[in-house]
């Protein structure tokens, strides 16, 4: 739902861009519901799925302990992040993620996937390389030969309201 500027992903609903971009510069902010009454694994679940397919995560790491590479703002079920500055439910956090696409010749990889993540201004991740799709239990590889793919909000149960999206492609 979209109500005074505010986008909420609630339920499986995973909103996504029309537009597919290669490398681009994007800055969110989102906020988790403060008294979410429902399983610890949805508490404030969502993520943003970098093309579609890679995946930086949105949990409530404030109170709910969880796997290292699963936990807020890491790039899910690969790396961590350097440090956890997860604020606490119903206040507004910030995302600005630098994302360098994967290069793919003849169907082939010639260079993965790089993101750099900002959250809440402080640096979580450094030019750190996507090991492929995200994938839960299971190890990541690269599915689809494209460099290009939309922006989703990946709905996990928990609504997630969101604001001031802007995207900037680079080159």
């Amino acid at each position: 739902t979209v109500s005074d500027g505010v986008l909420t992903a609630s339920g499986k609903k995973s909103p996504s861009t029309k537009q597919s971009f290669g490398g681009f510069q994007l800055h969110l902010e989102w906020k988790m519901p403060k008294n979410f009454k429902g399983p610890w694994y949805d508490q404030g679940n969502n993520g943003v799925m970098l093309h579609g397919l890679y995946e930086i995560q949105i949990f409530d790491s404030y109170n709910e302990p969880l796997y290292p590479d699963g936990q807020c703002a890491s790039v899910y079920a690969q790396t961590p992040p350097l440090v956890n500055v997860t604020l606490p439910p119903g206040e507004w956090q910030s995302y600005d993620i630098i994302f360098k696409a994967p290069v793919f010749e003849d169907g082939e990889l010639v260079e993965p996937a790089y993101v750099t993540v900002f959250h809440n201004g402080v640096l979580v991740h450094h030019h750190q390389k996507i090991y492929g799709a995200t994938r839960h239990k299971a190890l990541p590889h690269y599915q689809r030969k494209v460099g290009r793919g939309p922006i989703t909000l990946a709905g996990h149960g928990c609504p997630v309201a969101f604001r001031n999206i802007w995207i900037r492609p680079t080159p």
